[in-house]
């Protein structure tokens, strides 16, 4: 089982059995809504997650387009859309024990912002 909470503990989640993929994203959106350069996710399939602890406020940035957040501190938290109905795509971050997240792959790289290099070999999507 995988865990992961957010700054303040209020909201947590957990899923079952392996994650779909991990991989960063390099999107606009993704960079906006996590202050961050960068996004790490961590996608765990429909039906394997929960929210374990308070449940999170969601904003729809686009029709289908939903990013949760915790209403207490804030804390980015997942990330879920109309156009992947077969998963939910969790902060890597946030998860309890990330040692044994392995990234796999960059999506949206060629919106990168110029100044943040990566040199891991993943592949670019």
């Amino acid at each position: 089982m995988t865990t992961g909470h957010c700054l303040c503990g209020a909201c947590a989640f957990a899923f079952d059995g392996p994650a779909n993929w991990q991989a960063y994203c390099h999107c606009e959106s993704c960079r906006h809504a996590t202050a961050a350069p960068v996004a790490a996710y961590i996608a765990a399939p429909a039906g394997s997650w929960r929210w374990t602890g308070a449940a999170p406020k969601v904003y729809e940035s686009s029709p289908g387009q939903r990013w949760h957040f915790c209403p207490t501190c804030g804390s980015h938290l997942a990330y879920d859309s109309d156009r992947y109905p077969e998963e939910i795509h969790f902060m890597a971050a946030l998860v309890d024990d990330p040692s044994g997240i392995a990234m796999a792959a960059h999506a949206h790289a060629e919106e990168r912002l110029p100044w943040l290099t990566m040199h891991d070999g993943l592949p670019r999507e």
